[in-house]
């Protein structure tokens, strides 16, 4: 038998419909709820949107970098290149793998970077200027502390972080990084973020203290979402957008 004849007969059979199970950290230790593939899906949606926001389209080639146990949102940025026909490679988001990023970088000549963390720029700055690295990048979504480190180099890098088990992710504004309102409720208490499931989740979850410093900003983005924005302490917020 055929592999595509192989992959056919798989597709005709029963999945369970539990996708992941999603540990995260909170204030009070870690916590744990379950992904379903349906919810996957929905995410995996959602996130195809915000990278066609940054231009993202097929031809194009992203490098993703990430952790095997970041799987609950590693996996619908990865839906979401396949779905945009985007080319893409993965390198691990530790440090110890900032070789494997460089060479990365310098093959594929990517329009988009995604998930870059500041253990690997603090490993790729001890043999190259980590603004020329990426100043040419079209696209650069890095995480919290990764953030700053970009922007004084000159690289005008956009937040892409976990928020407990929802994806923040921000558009080419800048403004914050939005999270999906139709699966998530953030909140804010004295200068510490939350995180609720909505109503379609299937894994129950109540209001959760992350133990993340920002705020929550409501209302429409200059870019016409009315998702809210989450402005993290880590990513040094405020700064001036778009610059």
């Amino acid at each position: 038998m055929a592999r595509a004849d192989t992959l056919a007969r798989a597709r005709e059979l029963d999945r369970p419909e539990l996708a992941y199970l999603v540990r995260f950290p909170a204030a009070d230790g870690m916590t744990d709820m379950e992904l379903t593939w349906a919810e996957l899906a929905r995410d995996t949606e959602w996130v195809t949107e915000r990278l066609r926001e940054h231009g993202l389209a097929a031809g194009q080639r992203a490098l993703l970098t990430t952790s095997g146990f970041e799987g609950f949102w590693g996996h619908a940025v990865i839906g979401a290149l396949r779905t945009l026909k985007v080319t893409y490679g993965i390198a691990e988001a530790m440090g110890w793998d900032h070789r494997r990023t460089s060479v990365f970088h310098r093959e594929l000549a990517p329009h988009a970077v995604i998930g870059l963390s500041a253990e690997t720029l603090e490993g790729l700055a001890g043999g190259a200027d980590i603004g020329e690295l990426f100043r040419s990048t079209s696209v650069v979504l890095a995480r919290p502390a990764a953030v700053p480190l970009l922007r004084g180099a000159g690289v005008p890098a956009a937040l892409i972080s976990a928020v407990g088990p929802a994806l923040a992710l921000e558009c080419p504004e800048r403004a914050g990084a939005h999270v999906n309102a139709a699966e998530w409720r953030v909140g804010e208490r004295d200068g510490q973020l939350s995180v609720a499931a909505g109503e379609g989740r299937v894994s129950p979850l109540s209001e959760t203290p992350l133990g993340i410093a920002g705020r929550v900003v409501t209302g429409r983005c200059a870019c016409g979402s009315e998702n809210p924005r989450v402005l993290l302490a880590e990513a040094n917020w405020p700064h001036s957008s778009r610059s």
